[in-house]
């Protein structure tokens, strides 16, 4: 019987290595596993994955995409986890962040196989929203107000025209334990936690608005995906809003990972992001319903002071 294949894109970043572990850790290794880079993976992560393996791709060309058709073959499974996510840069390089967060060679690749097809699941962002509301659902008009969110919704519209079977996963921020090589960018809860240990004062905003998800929920999530697609086999055209139960400013995140830790919250100081020079449009409050995501893969993404309890590793009060 012909074993499934998964690949995941971008599997040296941040939820690439998280979505690579959960897969090699499962019982009997039931899928081939291999993955994209752009950088030479580390070793640490080459050895707590084996056995797959990896290609280096250049997302904007394509360059690298055949060498996996000829070596690893068709994948069943596709986790785009790749992309340019700093909304500051992607305002500094609009053409970057196009080129690199709308995945048209990878399409094209994928469409170069047939109808038969491989599943895509494509992580996008909550940054398609504007922000004037709260809760949006998936079926509310998409106006981005900055480039960032631009280029993720061109993505969007470029896959649901061009690809057979997608699952467009519409991600608030993801936070949770760092990877097995760690990563350089600056992990949300970690930092508030290196920041409020040193006992200073510290502003954050009050007034943006988000609903951040576990980071293994992310991954629950797409293994539950993936099996769903194997074992159905009917064509799969989704779009969720992904993030976790809770509505929380920054200012509520600090709050929590003071709580969590025990450290004095009256050092936490509420600012407004308007008061704030960022260099970017950011949106006020682009809080998700998550209700199709429950009702359809019946997920439970974890509140978000328990997530902050399993990031830092501290059990419960």
């Amino acid at each position: 019987m012909d074993r499934k294949r998964v690949l995941v894109v971008g599997g040296t970043g941040y939820l690439g290595q998280h979505v690579l572990k959960a897969f090699s850790e499962m019982e009997r290794k039931p899928y081939d596993l291999a993955f994209t880079h752009r950088s030479t993976p580390p070793q640490s992560l080459l050895d707590a994955i084996s056995p797959s393996l990896a290609f280096p791709v250049d997302l904007q060309t394509g360059h690298g995409l055949e060498s996996i058709s000829s070596t690893f073959g068709q994948p069943h499974v596709v986790v785009n986890c790749a992309a340019l996510s700093v909304p500051r840069v992607c305002e500094m390089d609009p053409a970057a962040a196009m080129a690199t967060n709308v995945p048209s060679s990878l399409v094209k690749w994928l469409s170069s196989f047939g109808q038969s097809g491989s599943l895509l699941i494509h992580l996008s962002t909550d940054q398609v929203y504007e922000g004037l509301k709260s809760f949006y659902k998936e079926d509310d008009e998409a106006v981005p107000v900055n480039v960032y969110g631009k280029s993720k919704l061109a993505a969007e519209q470029f896959i649901s025209s061009n690809c057979s079977n997608f699952v467009i996963l519409r991600s608030s921020i993801i936070y949770g334990p760092q990877t097995i090589s760690p990563v350089t960018k600056s992990l949300p809860i970690q930092w508030i936690d290196s920041v409020l240990c040193k006992g200073d004062k510290v502003e954050f905003f009050h007034d943006e608005f988000r609903c951040p998800v576990y980071v293994k929920d992310v991954v629950k999530t797409i293994v539950a995906l993936t099996k769903r697609w194997i074992s159905d086999c009917r064509q799969m055209q989704l779009v969720f809003n992904f993030g976790g139960p809770d509505r929380v400013s920054r200012l509520q995140m600090a709050e929590a990972v003071a709580n969590v830790r025990g450290y004095n919250t009256s050092l936490i100081k509420p600012v407004s992001a308007s008061s704030v020079n960022r260099g970017i449009i950011s949106p006020a409050d682009i809080s998700m319903d998550i209700s199709r995501l429950v009702q359809i893969l019946n997920i439970n993404p974890v509140p978000f002071q328990d997530g902050v309890r399993l990031t830092l590793d501290v059990g419960p009060p």
